[in-house]
C-alpha cells in the first residue's frame, strides 16, 4: 500500500474513532487482526461490542466510500468478526460501517451505517 493511501486510511480511521468516542463508545481494539482479515476498531457502547469497517475516500472518482464495501467484503468482515468474537468470549456483537470524505487535516464528512450484520 502507498505511504499516501496509509496515511488517508490512518487519519480516516483516527476520525472514525473518535467519532465513535464523541457518542458514547469505548475503543477496545484497533487494527485487530484475524486470519480472515483485520478490523479497523472494536469498540463497545454498553452490552454490545461493534466491529467497525472504516472506509475513507478524498474524492468521488471511484464513488462514495461505502460503495466498496462489497458482498466479498461483507463476507471477509463476518468472518473475521466470528473468529474474533468467539476468541474473546463475546456473545452480542454487530457489524458497522463508517464511511468517510474528506482529506487529512481538513473537514472530514462522515455517514455512519449501523448494524449491518450481527449474531
Amino acid at each position: 500500500m502507498s505511504s499516501r493511501r496509509q496515511t488517508v486510511g490512518r487519519w480516516g480511521e483516527n476520525v472514525a474513532a473518535g467519532y465513535l468516542e464523541r457518542r458514547g463508545y469505548q475503543i477496545f481494539d484497533r487494527n485487530a487482526r484475524t486470519p480472515y482479515g483485520e478490523i479497523d476498531l472494536v469498540v463497545r457502547r454498553g452490552e454490545i461490542v461493534v466491529f467497525v469497517e472504516v472506509k475513507t475516500r478524498t474524492n468521488r472518482t471511484f464513488g462514495l466510500p461505502e460503495v466498496s464495501v462489497t458482498p466479498r467484503k461483507q463476507s471477509h468482515m463476518l468472518a473475521a468478526a466470528e473468529h474474533y468474537a468467539a476468541e474473546k468470549e463475546i456473545d452480542s456483537w454487530q457489524l458497522d460501517v463508517i464511511a468517510i470524505e474528506g482529506q487529512p487535516g481538513g473537514e472530514a464528512e462522515i455517514v455512519h451505517f449501523e448494524n449491518i450484520l450481527s449474531n
